[in-house]
C-alpha cells in the first residue's frame, strides 16, 4: 500500500475537505446553547441517521463486526467521546487559542505515530515541514495565547483532548482496514454518544437547546462531513501528512473569527497560515522518504 494515495487520488482532497470542516466545530460549540459535553453529544446523536443513511445509499450496509473489529470500533468510540468531552470543557477554562494550540498536538503525535510505524526517522523534507508547520500554528494562535495559572487546567484538558484524539486517529485507521467509513463511523459514533449523555447528566449541564440550529449544524458539518471525509481520505493517505492537514485548521479558525466576530488579521497570521500550508506542499513532494512512511498496515 506504499502507493494507496496514487491511486485513491480523491483520498487527499477529502482529508483536507473534512479538515477544513472540522474547523468551524469549536465556533459552533459556542452557539450550541448546551453544555460542553452535551454538545458533543448531540454531535453524534443526530449525525447518526445521515450516516445511516448515506451508508446504506453508497451500498456500505452497516453490520455488527466480529470481536476484534468490535474493539477497535469501541476504542474509537470511548477514544472520540473522551476528546471530545476533554477539549469542550477545556474551551472554557482557557483561552481559545490556548485550546487550539494544545488540542492540535493531536498533528504532531499522529505524524510521529506514522514515523514510528514505518521504522523511519523524518527526511530532511519531513522535519523541515513539521518544524515549518509548528512554527506556523504558534504564529496564528500566538496573539492569543497565554500562559497563566488561571488557564492551567484548561490548558491540561486540551492537551489531553489532543492525545485523545490520537488515540481515535490510530483506532480508525486500524478499523478501515477491514471496515468502509460509513459502517466504522456511524459504529463509532453510536458508541460515542452512549457515553457522553450519561456524562453529561452527571455534570448537571443544559442537556436540550433552546434553538436546535446550532447542534444540527455541528452534526453535519463537523461529524457527517468533517469525520466523514477524514475517515474515508484516512486509510489512503500517510499519518504525516494527515497530522500536517489537521493543522490547517487554526488557519480556517483564524478566519472564522475574522469573518464571525470581527477580529484583526495581523500580518504575524497570515504568515503563519502560509507557513502551514508551505508545510502541507513540502511534505506531499513525491521524494523516496515520503514514500517509505507511506506503508500502511493491511
Amino acid at each position: 500500500m506504499g502507493r494507496s494515495a496514487d491511486r485513491h487520488p480523491l483520498a487527499f482532497p477529502a482529508v483536507l475537505a473534512g479538515s477544513t470542516a472540522l474547523a468551524f466545530g469549536p465556533w459552533l460549540v459556542r452557539l450550541s446553547g448546551v453544555g460542553a459535553v452535551a454538545a458533543g453529544f448531540w454531535r453524534l446523536a443526530l449525525a447518526l441517521p445521515f450516516l445511516f443513511a448515506i451508508a446504506a445509499l453508497t451500498r456500505q450496509p452497516v453490520h455488527w463486526p466480529g470481536r476484534r473489529l468490535a474493539l477497535i470500533v469501541a476504542a474509537a468510540g470511548f477514544f472520540f467521546a473522551a476528546d471530545l468531552a476533554a477539549w469542550h470543557v477545556g474551551i472554557h477554562m482557557t483561552k481559545l487559542g490556548n485550546a487550539t494550540l494544545f488540542g492540535n498536538v493531536s498533528s504532531f503525535a499522529f505524524a510521529a505515530w506514522g514515523l514510528w510505524l514505518a521504522r523511519s526517522l523524518p527526511s530532511r523534507t519531513q522535519g523541515f515541514a513539521l518544524g515549518l508547520a509548528a512554527v506556523g500554528a504558534a504564529l496564528l494562535m500566538g496573539s492569543s495565547f497565554e500562559l497563566s495559572p488561571l488557564h492551567f487546567t484548561g490548558d491540561l484538558l486540551a492537551l489531553f483532548a489532543g492525545l485523545l484524539y490520537t488515540g481515535y486517529l490510530i483506532a480508525v485507521q486500524h478499523g478501515r482496514g477491514s471496515l468502509k467509513p460509513m459502517p466504522l463511523l456511524f459504529l463509532s459514533s453510536a458508541f460515542g454518544a452512549a457515553m457522553l449523555l450519561p456524562l453529561s447528566l452527571a455534570f448537571g449541564e443544559r442537556v436540550i437547546p433552546a434553538d436546535w440550529t446550532y447542534v444540527f449544524l455541528l452534526a453535519l458539518g463537523s461529524q457527517v462531513i468533517g469525520q466523514g471525509l477524514l475517515v474515508y481520505g484516512i486509510r489512503h493517505v500517510p499519518p504525516m501528512i494527515v497530522g500536517l492537514t489537521l493543522l490547517t485548521q487554526p488557519a480556517i479558525s483564524a478566519f472564522v473569527g475574522w469573518a464571525a466576530y470581527g477580529e484583526t488579521l495581523s500580518a504575524v497570521d497570515w504568515f503563519g497560515a502560509l507557513a502551514v500550508a508551505t508545510a502541507l506542499v513540502l511534505v506531499r513532494l513525491p521524494e523516496r522518504g515520503l514514500r517509505e512512511v507511506a506503508v500502511q498496515p493491511s
